[in-house]
């Protein structure tokens, strides 16, 4: 289909997956609108399309971003994501992953901008009954970062049967990857997730990898996730979009490859993508860590006629791999 003729705001669009789908709508015609603090974004990300800074914590800055613009949808990207803080510190998920994306939807209502499309979360899910999970699957999250997840959820439902809001929520498994051409990445400060932390280890910048419970019910021991990659990922947001554009209803979508990954084999293969040697330390499981997750995307096949283009967790880590050396530099000679 045609670009819509109104920009897309893309809230959050100067962190890792918000970046990825601006690079993407960009290069399909789409004119887009980046609004973002820096809180866990970067200025350098801002590479496509048009630039507001704010806070959604100010109605007042959100009301001035739509009276500058009139948008076609919006598409949300800016929830905090660790699991731990959210635990120590829920108040801060539920006022930024909540209220906030309230202020936001109630903006868009007064400006009769009617299409959202939002970053949900397996993380809704808890701990799984059953894999691959679909998404039928009980709702019960175990942590406050799932339950922010969950509540925007239901909120979106709620509001869609209310006020003709349409929308489209994106439960990811374990985005990974990066841009194949190198111009946006994964970059986080902390840095928490699997890969990245592997790569460290293979670069130099950090002693080892640990390895969190090595006596799970699975073939060697260790967790086992879903790994998708981010441009797939901007893939699949892209094809949402274009379905609100088209007037479809709104709907709820998992995104993942369905293959799981224990955490044995992200070190192994990334061994082998990196030639390096990557130093393991065994240690005891974290509470609240499931055995296997596992993404059963099958809907969003059919309905949004998606099919992930790097399904191999060799190319996710190569993506990864060859954006971290840039990001960091070399610490040893290949």
């Amino acid at each position: 289909m045609n670009p819509a003729s109104e920009p897309i705001l893309i809230v959050g669009g100067a962190g890792y997956i918000g970046s990825h789908i601006n690079k993407g709508l960009s290069g399909q015609g789409y004119r887009t609108v980046v609004f973002d603090n820096f809180s866990c974004g970067h200025r350098e990300f801002l590479k496509w399309g048009e630039f507001v800074e704010g806070d959604l914590a100010d109605v007042g800055q959100i009301r001035g971003l739509f009276a500058q613009y009139r948008f076609a949808a919006v598409m949300h990207f800016s929830a905090f994501t660790y699991v731990g803080e959210s635990v120590s510190d829920p108040a801060k998920y539920y006022a930024n992953n909540v209220t906030n994306t309230l202020n936001l939807l109630n903006v868009m209502r007064e400006n009769t901008v009617n299409k959202f499309i939002f970053s949900s979360s397996a993380a809704t899910y808890g701990d799984p009954v059953e894999t691959p999970i679909t998404e039928t699957h009980p709702l019960a999250p175990i942590n406050p970062y799932g339950r922010t997840k969950l509540m925007v959820e239901n909120i979106l439902a709620d509001y869609s049967s209310a006020y003709d809001v349409r929308y489209t929520a994106l439960r990811y498994f374990n985005a990974a990857g990066a841009d194949p051409e190198t111009e946006v990445g994964e970059w986080h400060d902390p840095e928490t997730h699997l890969i990245p932390l592997v790569l460290d280890a293979a670069l130099g910048t950090r002693k080892n990898i640990q390895i969190y419970g090595t006596d799970y019910d699975t073939p060697d021991g260790t967790c086992v996730r879903d790994y998708i990659h981010v441009a797939d990922l901007a893939d699949a947001h892209i094809r949402a979009l274009e379905r609100l554009l088209r007037g479809e209803g709104s709907a709820v979508f998992n995104l993942g490859n369905g293959k799981g990954f224990s955490v044995r084999e992200v070190i192994d293969i990334a061994g082998k993508v990196t030639g390096r040697n990557i130093p393991v330390i065994e240690t005891d499981r974290r509470p609240g860590d499931p055995a296997v997750l596992i993404a059963d995307a099958k809907k969003a096949e059919s309905v949004l006629g998606w099919r992930p283009r790097y399904p191999g967790l060799d190319a996710i880590i190569e993506s990864a791999w060859k954006w971290h050396r840039k990001l960091f530099g070399e610490k040893a000679e290949d």
